[in-house]
């Protein structure tokens, strides 16, 4: 980092300036400290933009490979083992398996984001067109989860910035007015919890096609090298981080998440509400120490709950 003097008249403006190089690309940091600074006052304001520098750069970072490091092959082993354990198999599934898990689907990962309805309202609105003295935003985005998980069943696509949109397109199109559309400039997302502290903050608005570009490349370099249960959490855990909406962002990471693992003939895996703080834990331990074993360990239970639900159904 270097100080940079620019005069204007018989006046002098300082700047601490830094640049980040990205592959080819360079990245100018540059921060306005004052006009005619005594050295003292110089030093005080440079520590204190070195340090909002340096939390720029860190928000800039890109990690190539969303996993940061390479698997063993006995880590792989070990998570192949789990899949070929799941309880279900794709093939397994009829039309009507595929009609109970879209609307446990669409309750769960809707009340996930604090819809209002019921296991049963759902229910009712998927199966019988049933509309309820309810929330209209809810309802439509009732309708709006259970036609994206039609949707992803017939795409041929596994993953791709047009699909991301799609999805989010069909999921909010009654209910959102920037449905289909990635954040604009000035939008940026913090996420607080209910004591107002900060649990994530998304990506620059500026970097979101740049990520979800490099996304897009790890999973096309990686899905004949990985299990599908890492390429999945992968791509869902690293789309949370990226955040690229304005809102929506768990929905729609969920159902790509489910676009992933059909597409490689795993069956689709729901997150219970009941489980949505153990969900968050494992967002948060992928996002500050890129574990996956909690997050696969959460799919894992959910498919054995998920196949519980399918043989009382059938009982």
């Amino acid at each position: 980092m270097h100080i940079e003097k620019r005069k204007q008249g018989k006046k002098t403006k300082y700047y601490l300036a830094h640049s980040y190089r990205e592959g080819l690309k360079v990245h100018k940091f540059r921060k306005y400290l004052g006009t005619d600074l005594s050295n003292r006052k110089l030093k005080e304001r440079r520590e204190i933009a070195e340090k909002l520098i340096l939390e720029e750069i860190h928000k800039y970072k890109v990690i190539k490979d969303p996993l940061d490091f390479e698997l063993t092959k006995q880590e792989i082993k070990e998570i192949k083992k789990l899949e070929a354990e799941i309880p279900l198999k794709i093939f397994h599934l009829s039309e009507k398996d595929w009609k109970i898990f879209s609307k446990i689907f669409t309750y769960n990962t809707n009340a996930i984001e604090g819809s209002k309805l019921s296991q049963k309202e759902v229910k009712d609105i998927l199966e019988k067109d049933k509309w309820l003295d309810k929330s209209k935003e809810d309802i439509a985005e009732a309708y709006g989860v259970d036609e994206a998980i039609r949707f992803i069943r017939q795409a041929k696509e596994h993953i791709s910035i047009n699909l991301i949109k799609k999805i989010h397109k069909i999921v909010f199109k009654n209910s959102k007015s920037f449905a289909g559309s990635l954040r604009k400039k000035g939008e940026e997302v913090v996420v607080t919890n209910n004591l107002g502290q900060v649990v994530h903050e998304g990506a620059p608005q500026t970097r979101i096609n740049y990520l979800l570009k490099e996304l897009i490349n790890w999973y096309n370099k990686n899905k004949e090298k990985y299990p599908a249960l890492i390429l999945g959490a992968v791509i869902h855990n690293q789309f949370e981080n990226v955040h690229p909406f304005a809102d929506g962002n768990g929905r729609v990471g969920r159902i790509l998440l489910n676009n992933i693992l059909i597409k490689h003939n795993l069956p689709p895996v729901n997150i219970d509400f009941k489980n949505s703080q153990e969900y968050y834990r494992t967002l948060k331990e992928y996002e500050l120490n890129k574990n996956l074993k909690p997050t696969i360990k959460l799919y894992i239970k959910e498919y054995k709950k998920f196949q519980e639900k399918l043989e009382k159904k059938k009982k």
